[in-house]
């Protein structure tokens, strides 16, 4: 994979669980926000894992 798609796929991930978060908590702009970021991060760092 692309070092776009990893990253792309972690926010989509990440977005899926804040979304599943938020919804029971009762505070979906948060989490949303969390999924996106802690998406991207992990996204990220599976690409370079990958180029290692």
């Amino acid at each position: 994979m692309k070092k776009e798609n990893n990253i792309a796929l972690g926010i989509a991930f990440g977005v899926a669980i804040g979304t599943a978060i938020g919804s029971s908590t009762d505070n979906m702009g948060v989490w949303v926000a969390v999924g996106v970021a802690l998406g991207a991060g992990f996204g990220a760092t599976m690409s370079n894992k990958k180029q290692k």
